[in-house]
């Protein structure tokens, strides 16, 4: 069997808009009964499309399996696309509305009812519900990819979230309803003023105290372990579901120091990752989804930590970038050209 391996990431958004559609394949390309095709999320309804278009073009019209990072509108709303348009094996998604019984003692409101709960989850998801409901229809075995999970005799491996720490974040969710005691955690969409200040390969200003939202942290981080390489899919997760997946990697002795590929979460934000994540998981090769003329996305802080690291980053804005091992260039694609150092980046 021929070790054949392809990723293709696809542009999503533009400006201050960003997301997520990834495909990729592996096995013996020569014989597509021994490929596997995998897709990790759709971004927006043209995206996904788009991502359509692209694996009618170059795989055929057969998905193994689909996987939902989390159920936020630029990760969830393609996918609707891919299950309409073509047929698919498996469908790995966490389905929020399907752990109320478990939560429902943590809200404030004491007239919700787990029915009501739920329902308010479907409704306030309802690209990921969606999804759910075509899936169903169309008889695709819906998994909900939590720690442990594997496909393909283990080459896909879920290393987070347990299902402890999923249903610790449902109730933070930014739709869920009032919790008590609870903390209010706020990420403002006001554009400040930038101030830039300096780094050198010597001195780094990324630092280790970044938060994200509990959608994000629901990210499914998905390890691809082929060909005796390991390849690692992040979503939008922040620096403690990283570490929780990193953690659980170790406590499994699934070695994931030095991975060849890495998707650099949340589009490459310096929320999501940290100097000490990144001395974890030191990469070959980093690609980040940021759309075109994203102002903050990937953060130079970022891009600077992982070249540092010994990585060569990548970024979408507004093309298709593709990672392949031991198979030809797309006829029509070029060498990407990978993004530099910065000396100047934003504080």
């Amino acid at each position: 069997m021929s070790n054949n391996l392809e990723i293709a990431f696809l542009p999503v958004g533009n400006s201050e808009k960003s997301g997520d559609a990834i495909a990729f394949r592996y096995g013996d390309f020569s014989d597509p009964q021994k490929q596997y095709i995998v897709v990790v999320d759709g971004g927006t309804l043209d995206s996904g499309k788009e991502l359509v278009e692209h694996i009618k073009k170059y795989y055929g019209s057969y998905i193994d399996l689909v996987i939902l990072s989390h159920p936020d509108g630029d990760h969830s709303s393609g996918l609707r696309e891919v299950l309409k348009e073509l047929k698919v094996g498996e469908l790995w998604m966490h389905r929020p509305w399907e752990h109320s019984e478990e939560i429902l003692n943590l809200f404030i409101d004491g007239r919700i009812t787990n029915n009501s709960l739920s329902e308010r989850l479907k409704d306030s998801y309802n690209f990921a519900h969606e999804l759910e409901e075509i899936a169903l229809e169309k008889d695709i075995t819906i998994k909900e990819p939590f720690a442990n999970l594997t496909f393909g005799n283990g080459i896909i491996k879920v290393l987070g979230p347990t299902e402890d720490y999923y249903e610790s974040l449902i109730p933070e969710f930014t739709k869920s309803p009032e919790q008590k005691s609870a903390i209010s955690k706020v990420f403002s969409s006001v554009k400040e003023a930038v101030n830039w200040i300096a780094e050198t390969m010597q001195i780094e200003t990324l630092s280790e105290d970044g938060d994200t939202s509990a959608e994000n942290s629901s990210s499914t981080i998905i390890l691809l372990d082929f060909d005796f390489d390991k390849y690692l899919f992040t979503g939008d997760a922040g620096i403690e579901a990283m570490q929780g997946a990193i953690d659980y990697a170790n406590n499994k002795s699934i070695d994931i120091s030095n991975l060849r590929f890495l998707q650099v979460p949340h589009h490459g934000s310096h929320r999501n990752i940290s100097p000490s994540i990144l001395d974890q998981i030191k990469c070959t090769t980093a690609f980040v989804s940021a759309s075109k003329d994203a102002p903050k996305h990937p953060s130079k802080k970022v891009v600077n930590a992982l070249i540092r690291r010994g990585a060569s980053v990548h970024a979408t804005e507004g093309q298709i970038i593709c990672h392949h091992q031991n198979c030809p260039s797309r006829s029509g694609y070029s060498s990407a050209t990978p993004l530099p150092f910065y000396n100047q980046v934003e504080e």
